[in-house]
């Protein structure tokens, strides 16, 4: 079964030097481009993360320091990237607790604002264990009746991702072929942040996630605890997250001056 689609939408696979979203970086890139008319496109790219590669990490993904000195950094190919999923959709396996936050850490790096809030996310994972509960690997066995080879390569991965999606469609009839059905299909909560640090409640409230605060309306702390907000700034919490705490700091400000 073929998406069905209002607007592109891109598959993407990344290769880290970890699995750490705030510190963690990446070295190899791999997007696959569908367009509403069927048309794919792809972007594949090492890329030299700045920092060294554990040995644990290169055991699973096979990229050493050596093979990327001479990539691109992110900096430099973060424009072409903006260029390339400009309007799209955003879809990946285990996309929403990864490839995607690491990717908004890397953009926000290098003071690019790339606008996540404007796309929808769908994830493969998600459907996946919601209906079946395995691997990428096992998925694509289960769904497409063959094994996949290059499994931790982000090419083949990002390949397989996407024929999984359509095989899902194909498999589960009550599994909507629409974008927006999909990513609701796809997300576990209302968060405002990657990390699920903020979300929302009930009346649509951004309230904190964690901590002594749980539950609290993030901007109600502020009020009554502005120290909170610098202690989390100075903390060692996501780049993104940080950035949609200024964003709720800020409108906070804008009211108290109207």
């Amino acid at each position: 079964m073929n998406l069905n689609l209002k607007r592109p939408i891109a598959f993407i696979d990344l290769e880290t030097t970890g699995i750490n979203v705030s510190t963690d970086r990446i070295v190899e890139l791999a997007i696959l481009k569908i367009s509403p008319n069927g048309k794919e496109e792809w972007l594949t790219t090492r890329i030299n993360p700045e920092m060294p590669i554990p040995p644990k990490t290169t055991a699973i993904h096979g990229i050493k320091d050596e093979d990327i000195v001479n990539s691109p950094t992110f900096r430099e190919v973060a424009k072409k990237l903006v260029t390339f999923l400009e309007g799209c959709d955003l879809a990946g396996y285990n996309a929403i607790k990864f490839d995607i936050p690491v990717l908004a850490e890397e953009f926000l790096r290098v003071n690019i604002d790339f606008n996540f809030r404007k796309r929808r996310y769908v994830d493969v994972q998600v459907i996946f264990h919601k209906k079946e509960q395995r691997t990428l690997s096992a998925a694509y066995l289960f769904y497409c009746k063959k094994e996949l080879e290059g499994a931790h390569g982000s090419k083949a991965d990002t390949s397989a991702t996407f024929e999984v999606l359509k095989s899902q469609l194909d498999r589960y009839n009550d599994l909507e072929n629409d974008v927006e059905k999909l990513a609701d299909f796809s997300s576990f909560n209302t968060n405002v942040d990657f990390a699920g640090r903020i979300i929302l409640d009930e009346n649509g409230v951004e309230v904190f996630n964690f901590g002594k605060h749980k539950g609290k309306a993030v901007e109600k702390v502020f009020s009554e605890e502005p120290a909170y907000y610098s202690w989390m700034m100075n903390g060692e919490f996501p780049l993104y997250t940080k950035k949609i705490l200024t964003e709720i700091k800020l409108r906070s400000f804008g009211k108290t001056q109207s």
